[in-house]
């Protein structure tokens, strides 16, 4: 697949399910309305649409939420996709998770061909990290990521850079991810769906921390990459990766690999814009078969834009896009 800018698309996120245990003062309001289930596409659909994006071209698949291991019984979903892994099809599947869950499916998804994972952790401090989380238990995280590392995943860690908040941890980030052989990737606030609170008062720019964090650390230049949009450093200290997402202070559009696949079936083209195209209709209707399936993928890829309009400022009180980040896929 290669859209309207000569970009081969073979990166599909896919929200499992908008639904999470944890509420995140940068991702959700607290008080959150989820979707009706019958709005919600069966695994079996999922599985569907993911086996025609492969047939497409897709080489690596993430499965994203929400939490995705919230959803009941998503593991059937991870062992299917995990036994297309091979051949000239899907190279890697993985998971961004908030950790909550792992020492229940650690091993589960080892065994269906999961390699690594991103676990989002924003602090070290318990306080902090409730605080963040509002329901979370830094404990019962910090169990799940060891369970995961026991298992035999490679765990990033995600943290979110907010300023006032956790900016002061950095160093200890990657301190502690230098002693348990973890990578960790910083990534900036985005203008997503409404929360509590006022996001210029979240936003820290990246170019800042880095700038600070070369004051202690030796930040080596490597060509290391994920298929993600994270530029990555090798931390001469500790030989461990640091990675930094930022679609505000340095707009990674120009390489854009991936689209987005929420659990209702819709797929976004991009992540700051709002045009998307309804697949959930398509698979669903009984005259369209696999070609017109692919058919309507191919239509929907045409449509890909340059890049996003992601802007925080004072003066533009609503977010970028309305729908929060759990909707379309973390």
């Amino acid at each position: 697949m290669i859209d309207p800018f000569g970009r081969a698309i073979t990166y599909l996120r896919v929200s499992v399910t908008d639904r999470c245990d944890l509420r995140c003062v940068y991702c959700m309001a607290e008080d959150m309305t989820f979707l009706p289930k019958a709005q919600v596409l069966s695994l079996e659909e999922l599985d569907r649409l993911c086996g025609a994006f492969i047939g497409m071209g897709v080489q690596r698949i993430r499965l994203t939420g929400g939490e995705p291991l919230v959803r009941k019984d998503v593991m059937t979903l991870f062992r299917s996709l995990g036994a297309r892994i091979g051949g000239g099809g899907l190279q890697e599947l993985t998971v961004t998770t908030n950790g909550t869950q792992l020492t229940k499916h650690a091993e589960g998804l080892y065994e269906a061909g999961v390699r690594r994972i991103n676990v989002s952790l924003d602090s070290l401090d318990p306080g902090t990290f409730k605080a963040l989380t509002r329901w979370g238990d830094l404990e019962k995280t910090m169990d799940g990521i060891f369970a995961a590392k026991g298992a035999g995943l490679a765990v990033k860690i995600n943290a979110v850079a907010m300023k006032g908040v956790n900016e002061d941890e950095f160093d200890r980030l990657i301190a502690w991810c230098g002693e348990h052989g973890f990578d960790l990737t910083l990534i900036e606030t985005m203008p997503l769906g409404e929360i509590t609170g006022e996001r210029t008062d979240q936003y820290l720019p990246l170019s800042m921390v880095r700038s600070r964090l070369r004051q202690t650390w030796t930040l080596e230049d490597t060509d290391y990459a994920t298929g993600g949009p994270a530029r990555y450093f090798t931390v001469a200290e500790t030989g461990r990766r640091l990675g930094f997402i930022t679609p505000m202070t340095h707009n990674f559009c120009e390489s854009c690999n991936r689209v987005r696949l929420t659990c209702t079936g819709t797929l976004y083209m991009c992540l700051g814009q709002d045009d998307a195209a309804d697949l959930r209709a398509v698979l669903r209707d009984p005259s369209v078969d696999e070609a017109g399936l692919q058919q309507a993928i191919r239509d929907a890829i045409a449509r890909k834009p340059k890049g996003h309009d992601f802007i925080i400022d004072r003066r533009r009180k609503a977010p970028a896009v309305g729908r929060h980040m759990s909707v379309t896929g973390g």
